[in-house]
């Protein structure tokens, strides 16, 4: 958070924070991002069943296909055939062509518009070739036919792109889980009555009633009650959360045991969870150099596969071989070329990690600098809020005037701040209920970042800083005997000082692990903060960081990192994304730190939705382990084609595969990548204070 605290900069940002795929479409019969929402997951889940039948359908046709085929009858021993077999084999091999092939020929028709021949048109050839040869012989060119080996190459592809649809649909779950949290009725308080409401008739302003174990089913604040929300499928956070008055809640937590009240804040669009999944389907229809680069392989392959297959058809001609022979090796090495693995590698790991870092409260607005995230050497991190609870309770309050006494001093130093969200006047409004003050009001307030805040109370004017406001007003400071590691802000009535308040601010805990973490895997862990030397020093070396910046205004927080970018790091920057935001977008990868309903910043790469430090750690060792998974199926995909398209040309000796095994090589290639992405759910385990 920006660290407002400061002997030296006392920054009073209102912490509401700036609101803020798989790429399919090269395959006719999935053009569907796993976010796309019910509509598209619908239709996935439609396409999957059609694959489904149609693999059944030309899997039966495909025995009686066999049972006729003469090869197959040769191979057995007998002989089946009667009057019209031939025939026979021909309708029922037409059956299966047309029917089990024609979302491989409508994708060939598909990609031939788009002119960006893929997949779909070496399978398409592959097995028209194979069709309309074999139909020639039949009604008398000489040669041999292929039915039998057109009906399993087509029976093993569709099996191949239903295994792997079912495999990307499970990209979906997590975002699938967001969106089924929220319910379709709420109870709208209405007077002194409730009554049912469908989600949609809710308006901004309405109170809703939330009972027990029910769902929240709107963002909003408490105006009455209080309880505990499981908000753990929003955020990642595993504890309940305890909420009361003025306080905000997401839409789709869980309700625990209390009853509240709550006035509806955000509805449709502007929710919390419409928020999460539209950032997400942005970033997994983004494509990151990793994937560019699989999609400039996989053209590259289908050219290759191509040529190659047309290559090994006329050379084998010319080497003296039939025209049926020359086919099969052609048809096998279009088959086996199949850029399908490649084109799969990279897009679905990438939906993969977008959907359970959306689960697990790592919102990713940028797949590239997330990809990236693997290159980190130093990762700056803000103070407040972040390495600490930011929590600033009040330690001493201390008049300096005559005139002003401690509650006197306390009444207008929570006055003043009032307006401000900052950890520093909630904790100024804390004290003052506890001492039951009564806060008079503020007008003409005015805050200036870095320096402090300013109004007027009483008919007075009011000021409240730290010691950079008391260098501006040349206010000279007495020596504090009891002056520790805390934040001091000075409170100026009338150009007078009346005295100072004093916070204390904790170390979270889980901060010491993630330190660790980021130092075990080679990151140097730098503090960034507008506090003075003594309280930064201190942090710094209570967590053991390998360097801290004090004093730091926010203007200064860009040219810090750009200090550290000119000695050749590749640098993290964590914030709130608002005084942060040129440091953010100056970063190599920019981490937005936000909570509850404040989901991102605009210039933040990466957004945390929770405060906690494992994050950050979890995030990049998931950028990295992302980042292996592409490799892994980029690798696999390659070396595939390496090694089977020589068994396919039939140009090796002794070695040799037919079109229905270079089909199951190629599923079975492209499943093993989609199965491997899968894994990557392993790797992201996010533990919460």
């Amino acid at each position: 958070m920006e660290n407002h605290e400061q002997h030296k900069n006392h920054n009073h940002e209102n912490h509401s924070k700036q609101k803020t795929g798989m790429d399919h479409s090269k395959m006719d019969h999935s053009g569907h991002n796993p976010a796309h929402g019910e509509m598209g997951h619908d239709h996935h889940k439609m396409m999957i069943e059609d694959f489904k039948r149609r693999f059944w359908v030309s899997t039966i046709l495909t025995i009686p296909i066999l049972l006729l085929s003469p090869m197959i009858q040769n191979w057995l021993g007998v002989d089946w055939n009667f009057t019209g077999s031939n025939y026979v084999l021909f309708a029922l091999s037409s059956i299966v062509y047309f029917y089990g092939g024609w979302p491989f020929l409508k994708g060939l028709v598909s990609e031939l518009k788009k002119k960006s021949a893929g997949m779909m048109t070496l399978i398409a050839v592959a097995i028209s070739a194979a069709y309309f040869y074999s139909v020639a012989v039949i009604f008398g060119f000489e040669g041999k036919t292929f039915f039998w080996e057109l009906a399993t190459l087509i029976d093993v592809m569709l099996i191949g792109h239903w295994l792997e649809m079912r495999s990307i649909l499970g990209a979906s779950k997590a975002l699938e889980a967001l969106a089924a949290l929220m319910p379709n009725e709420a109870n709208l308080v209405d007077g002194n009555q409730t009554r049912k409401i469908k989600i949609n008739e809710l308006s901004e302003g309405d109170i809703i009633l939330i009972k027990p174990g029910e769902k929240v089913p709107a963002d909003g604040v408490i105006v009455e009650g209080k309880s505990d929300l499981n908000e753990s499928m929003l955020t990642g956070e595993s504890k309940p959360v305890s909420k009361s008055v003025d306080e905000e809640v997401i839409g789709g937590a869980i309700n625990g045991n209390g009853v509240i009240k709550v006035r509806v804040k955000g509805i449709g669009e502007e929710t919390y969870l419409s928020k999460v999944i539209n950032m997400v389907q942005t970033a997994q229809k983004q494509k990151s150099k990793t994937q560019r680069l699989a999609d400039v392989a996989a053209k590259w392959l289908t050219v290759i596969a191509l040529v190659l297959g047309f290559g090994t058809f006329f050379t084998w001609l010319a080497l003296g071989e039939t025209v049926s022979f020359a086919l099969e090796r052609m048809v096998t090495v279009m088959v086996i070329c199949c850029p399908h693995a490649l084109g799969l590698a990279v897009p679905l790991v990438a939906a993969i990690s977008t959907s359970i870092s959306a689960k697990n409260g790592l919102l990713i607005r940028n797949r590239t600098a997330f990809e990236a995230s693997r290159k980190i050497s130093t990762i700056v991190f803000d103070k407040t809020g972040t390495l600490t609870k930011g929590s600033h309770e009040v330690v001493r309050i201390v008049p300096l005037s005559s005139d002003y006494d401690r509650t006197e001093l306390l009444k207008y130093a929570t006055a003043v701040e009032s307006p401000s969200e900052h950890h520093i006047s909630k904790g100024l409004r804390r004290k003052a209920k506890e001492e039951n003050i009564e806060v008079p009001s503020v007008t003409d307030f005015k805050y200036n970042a870095g320096i402090g805040v300013s109004g007027t109370v009483n008919g007075k004017k009011v000021q409240a800083g730290g010691y950079v406001l008391m260098e501006q007003l040349n206010k000279d400071v007495a020596e504090d005997k009891d002056e520790g590691i805390e934040t001091k802000i000075f409170t100026i009535v009338d150009d007078e000082v009346i005295g100072f308040v004093t916070f204390a601010d904790e170390i979270r805990e889980s901060s010491y692990e993630a330190i660790k973490v980021l130092q075990k895997n080679n990151i140097k862990v730098s503090l960034l903060t507008g506090d003075n030397e003594k309280v930064a020093k201190d942090v710094a070396d209570k967590l053991g960081l390998d360097d801290y910046m004090a004093e730091v205004l926010p203007d200064q927080k860009q040219d810090k990192i750009i200090e550290l970018q000119a000695m050749d790091e590749f640098v993290a920057m964590t914030g709130d994304g608002v005084n942060d935001a040129p440091a953010l977008a100056q970063a190599d990868v920019g981490i937005a730190i936000g909570s509850g309903t404040d989901v991102a910043a605009e210039t933040a790469d990466i957004v945390l939705v929770d405060s906690n430090p494992k994050d950050i750690a979890n995030l990049i060792l998931f950028g990295k382990a992302t980042y292996r998974k592409m490799v892994q199926n980029l690798v696999w995909a390659t070396g595939y084609n390496i090694v089977a398209l020589p068994l396919a040309t039939g140009f090796i000796p002794g070695l040799m595969i037919s079109p229905a095994f270079g089909a199951a090589l190629m599923s079975i290639s492209t499943i093993i990548c989609a199965v491997n992405a899968q894994l990557l759910k392993r790797n992201l385990i996010t533990t919460k204070e």
